[in-house]
């Protein structure tokens, strides 16, 4: 994953007096369809799907991802749900799912060049070296306003600091030759050679390096004392 400089915080949005996460989906924002066809090329010129009108931004890492409108603010959020390009855009560049911003920030060099994850779990399991993870990194502030507030997190959660976060597919309904769509949406490896038939909607990338971490220590953690 790759690191941004950024001062310009997104816009935030209040929903029943909670914070509403930066890449949560909104009930305004709604898929655009766009007619499917079967295509040949890419980096191996092999068959793969992809749309008729089809631009640079529909593709990443030669797969094809789902068009979403994006108007955040528009209509009522729904805090379950991610925004498709918003989450692989926070998990790209490590930005906080929360706010937004950048998580190469002050937290980041306190604890050894690491970034905070957190997992809802009413079991508290910790997460651990090479687990698969679609939700993008929290920041400090973030983390501690969440494990207060978010009626998800107040079930149950665990956290760690992460070293990294490795680029590993994509979940997303996955297209067969006649361009007939399985209704199960399927994590695919880049790896799987069926990822040059599936129409992208969540990031997935494994987490490695991993050290558990109670919130209430984030504040006075750093690694050297560790």
């Amino acid at each position: 994953m790759t690191g941004v400089t950024t001062t310009k915080q997104p816009r935030q949005f209040q929903w029943h007096g909670l914070r509403v996460p930066y890449v949560a989906l909104w009930s305004g924002e709604r898929e655009q369809m766009a007619p499917m066809a079967r295509m040949v090329g890419g980096e191996w010129g092999n068959e793969r799907i992809g749309y008729t009108d089809e631009l640079p931004a529909d593709r990443r890492q030669e797969t094809l991802w789902v068009r979403y409108s994006a108007s955040p603010g528009s209509g009522t959020p729904n805090l379950a749900l991610m925004h498709p390009l918003r989450q692989r855009r926070a998990m790209e560049h490590m930005l906080c799912q929360v706010c937004g911003r950048s998580t190469y920030d002050d937290g980041f060099r306190r604890w050894g060049d690491r970034h905070l994850f957190i997992r809802r779990d009413p079991e508290n399991l910790p997460i651990s070296d090479g687990e698969l993870t679609t939700t993008p990194p929290v920041c400090e502030p973030c983390a501690i306003e969440s494990a207060r507030s978010c009626p998800h997190l107040r079930r149950g959660y665990t956290a760690a600091l992460v070293e990294y976060a490795q680029p590993w597919g994509v979940s997303g309904f996955v297209y067969d030759a006649a361009l007939k769509r399985d209704p199960a949406v399927t994590s695919i490896p880049y790896t799987d050679h069926r990822i040059r038939w599936v129409q992208a909607r969540r990031d997935i990338a494994t987490l490695h390096g991993c050290t558990p971490i109670s919130l209430d220590d984030l504040a006075t953690y750093e690694s050297a004392g560790v």
